[in-house]
């Protein structure tokens, strides 16, 4: 008898849209790696089951999207620091018996700036993210943890209390009509609202106050290029995809499931790119 495959899954409902299962079957055939991974539609009240049933399910974990990160938080038997800090899981697997949660979200964030954007961890950064979800708590994390000085700009104000009281005294609260004041000082501007993305109303921004030296990074991904990378890309500034972070988020969780050494290469991205670019809608 030979041992079963393993089984990895994105849950997410709706979940169809994913790019997950490209990406990790293309790490799976390059590193040649026996394994399979699946889209899982689930609804609320059947993840909790799904998931700690993962044995009898045949699966040894999978990745968490919209709308089950905070309901996966509450489930594992234990989760690493930045899941912890940030108050959702995207990531399970399964270690001795138990489930563990992980937040990739935030080494997949850094690592994309890092890689699109690199130097921009100035001395004294300070960057300003838009946007109090879960996906700007994630980003704030790994900001904070490079050292910079981050002011979380919300439309509702008290929203935007709560990530910096989460987050300490190196994250500050501040409203919309704050923004001319913060984009004039600020060292990178992060988009973690779904404005721009499609379907969605533009994220309405003067950039006018920005200045040159800044980086604009919008976790945005379909269509690659928002409206407002395009308007920062002809004033000059350097900028950065969501596609990257999706990337490199990734391959924490290939390395729980399947073990070997997944990297984001050109050929994936360019993969993956023309995927997004296929089925995005032409305005």
């Amino acid at each position: 008898m030979t041992a079963a495959i393993p089984r990895a899954c994105v849950m997410g409902h709706p979940v169809a849209h994913s790019r997950s299962p490209m990406i990790h079957g293309y790490w799976l055939k390059s590193l040649g790696i026996q394994g399979a991974y699946d889209l899982k539609d689930l609804s609320p009240e059947a993840f909790p089951g799904f998931v700690t049933g993962f044995p009898a399910n045949g699966y040894v974990g999978g990745n968490v999207t919209v709308p089950h990160k905070e309901a996966a938080h509450r489930i594992v038997d234990s989760r690493d620091e930045a899941a912890a800090a940030v108050g959702a899981v995207n990531t399970l697997w399964l270690e001795n018996g138990r489930l563990l949660g992980g937040n990739s979200d935030t080494p997949g964030f850094i690592a994309n700036l890092d890689d699109r954007a690199p130097g921009w961890d100035v001395p004294g950064c300070r960057a300003m993210v838009l946007g109090a979800g879960g996906a700007a708590r994630s980003a704030v994390y790994a900001l904070v943890t490079r050292g910079a000085q981050v002011h979380v700009v919300n439309r509702t104000f008290a929203r935007a209390e709560e990530v910096a009281v989460r987050f300490g005294p190196r994250v500050r609260a501040n409203g919309i009509d704050e923004l001319p004041g913060l984009l004039a000082t600020a060292d990178v501007l992060v988009n973690c609202t779904s404005l721009g993305m499609v379907g969605k109303p533009a994220l309405e921004i003067d950039l006018g106050p920005l200045k040159s030296s800044a980086v604009v990074y919008d976790i945005v991904y379909v269509p690659l290029e928002t409206p407002l990378l395009a308007a920062a890309r002809l004033r000059g500034h350097r900028t950065v995809d969501g596609l990257g972070m999706l990337l490199q988020q990734a391959g924490f969780g290939f390395r729980k499931w399947f073990g070997g050494a997944p990297r984001v290469t050109p050929e994936l991205r360019a993969i993956v790119e023309a995927d997004i670019v296929a089925k995005t809608p032409r305005n």
